[in-house]
């Protein structure tokens, strides 16, 4: 928060035009999502506090390579945006799921969910709707295994920051205990769920203020017209070079829909406006800063390169078949 401070107080004093706007786009991001955060944050709560994490980390740990690619289709499916999936991420991390199914999830899920489907589809097509999720299911299934393979490499050994992680003894191979589902009927259950509603409340709420307010100011300042016209007269690199513009200048799913039609009647073709919509809904800023905030830095470094390698390469998968088809 001191770090928020900081940065406004810089704000003031070199632009000044920008202060208020900058603060109001943070307090407006916040109430947008502030819904979806509360109820992933309600959930991941009472995970603990049933007892339940413990049968989802036995239940992932003792099938993790079939958990990467359920990760991936429950990510790309989930109703959740890239900031209202980190409670969830956390809580998972805290009950020793496996990092593979976790990057598969966290990779997934920021790229589309079922409403951005329906927008997209009426604004994009059908096609690019389908290609968008096909991407997102994909680049979340090689980023999971990806991981697992690190893993078995002896890569990751001590990849989170901050998360107590919890093993549940030999709880892969032995039942772990039954939950307690009404756990408001017991005072120390009730008490972890307070505990942790407020612990992942503040985690979220310091380090999605400083997000928001980076994301503001990069696309406050960027511009957008400029960079359209010069990526569409890039040809075949257009592709790599969207997906690296996409990290700074995306603002989340819903608006960089226009964006994208925007820049596709510019010149932009399908293929690097789908790396642009996917590498920057994974690298948008609040869901770079959640990762690095929870992950060690090889963990995020992995993250940005999957993201970025995978939306290249999936916008080059859609270039060759819009050429194939054409």
């Amino acid at each position: 928060m001191l770090a928020f401070v900081l940065l406004m107080a810089v704000v003031g004093i070199a632009t000044p035009q920008q202060f208020w706007p900058s603060l109001s786009f943070v307090g407006n991001s916040l109430a947008d999502i502030a819904p979806f955060l509360l109820l992933s944050i309600a959930i991941a709560a009472g995970v603990k506090a049933t007892g339940a994490d413990q049968l989802i980390g036995a239940a992932f740990r003792a099938n993790a390579g079939k958990a990467v690619m359920v990760a991936a289709l429950v990510g790309a499916l989930s109703p959740f945006c890239s900031c209202g999936v980190v409670p969830l991420i956390a809580a998972l991390l805290a009950a020793g799921v496996p990092l593979g199914p976790v990057m598969a999830f966290w990779l997934a899920s920021p790229v589309i969910d079922p409403e951005m489907m329906l927008v997209t589809a009426g604004v994009l097509g059908v096609e690019f709707t389908v290609a968008k999720t096909l991407s997102a299911i994909v680049i979340g299934a090689v980023g999971g295994y990806a991981t697992v393979a690190i893993q078995k490499a002896g890569g990751f050994s001590d990849p989170l920051r901050g998360i107590e992680v919890s093993t549940c003894g030999t709880s892969a191979i032995t039942k772990p205990a039954k939950p307690h589902w009404k756990f408001w009927d017991d005072k120390d259950r009730m008490k972890d769920f307070v505990g942790e509603f407020r612990r992942t409340g503040w985690f979220l709420l310091k380090w999605l203020s400083i997000a928001f307010l980076l994301e503001g100011l990069m696309t406050n300042n960027l511009p957008m017209d400029n960079i359209g016209q010069t990526l569409a007269g890039l040809g075949l690199w257009s592709i790599p070079a969207a997906a690296f513009v996409g990290v700074p200048a995306y603002l989340n799913g819903y608006a960089a829909i226009p964006l994208a039609d925007t820049l596709m009647q510019m010149g932009l073709s399908k293929g690097a406006a789908l790396s642009f919509m996917v590498g920057g809904g994974i690298t948008c800023i609040p869901a770079m800063v959640a990762v690095k905030a929870m992950t060690r830095l090889p963990v995020f470094l992995t993250y940005v390169a999957i993201a970025l390698t995978g939306s290249v390469a999936v916008g080059l998968l859609y270039a060759l078949w819009g050429g194939v088809i054409g």
